[in-house]
């Protein structure tokens, strides 16, 4: 059921893009995240702040796309969203008492004090290089091509990269612990997926632009 909710905005984009074309799906799609979250405030009385990043950064650049009718900023919205998480994990160092990785997982795990740091800096660093990968990939390769890489290259990048914190946490656990990695995985998943859905957006809207000329510049 949490899945279906998640993809709630993006189901309702396919099926406005399928009947009315990109640009009534894109404005479809921002209003399906404000209900959304609107209704995780509603019933929760809280919501994530990795949830608000990415309905602002949906906001403005589905504004952006609607405004200017431009297909670059369909590319570049997953690089602004890895890098907008970036700058939320960097900037939990300096706000708040712990990471927000640990603020996320601590009550599922024990780990040392710099451990979690480590975790943190390893995020970090790859929502920063998933972002310059993306940006790479648009700009050095034809339209095919990123878009193969959008819904195969960066997801199977996605798990390599759970698998190893997987292996990398597994060294610390202790015994009572090791039933717990699961659920951090849970948890793992569930942020990378505030990335990773953006990437169905991107695809579709992609299809609907291949033959119209490219105004991206690099």
């Amino acid at each position: 059921m949490k899945l279906l909710f998640d993809l709630f905005p993006v189901i309702l984009f396919f099926i406005a893009f399928k009947l009315y074309g990109i640009y009534v799906a894109t404005a479809v799609a921002i209003a399906a995240s404000v209900v959304q979250v609107s209704y995780m405030y509603l019933k929760h009385k809280t919501v994530e702040k990795m949830h608000l990043i990415t309905l602002a950064i949906i906001v403005v650049m589905g504004g952006a796309t609607l405004i200017l009718h431009d297909e670059v900023f369909i590319m570049w919205k997953p690089t602004v969203i890895n890098w907008g998480f970036a700058l939320v994990f960097l900037g939990s160092h300096f706000i708040g008492k712990k990471p927000i990785i640990r603020r996320m997982m601590d009550g599922s795990l024990s780990l040392p004090d710099n451990i979690w740091v480590k975790l943190s800096a390893m995020w970090i660093v790859f929502f920063i290089f998933s972002g310059f990968l993306n940006l790479y990939v648009a700009y050095n390769y034809d339209t095919d091509t990123w878009v193969n890489f959008k819904l195969f290259g960066l997801m199977g990048l996605t798990l390599v990269f759970i698998v190893i914190q997987g292996i990398y946490i597994s060294r610390y656990l202790k015994p009572e612990d090791e039933d717990s990695l699961q659920a951090v995985s849970d948890k793992e998943l569930d942020i990378l997926s505030q990335v990773e859905l953006d990437s169905i957006h991107s695809h579709d809207a992609q299809k609907n632009n291949d033959d119209k000329p490219s105004s991206k510049t690099f």
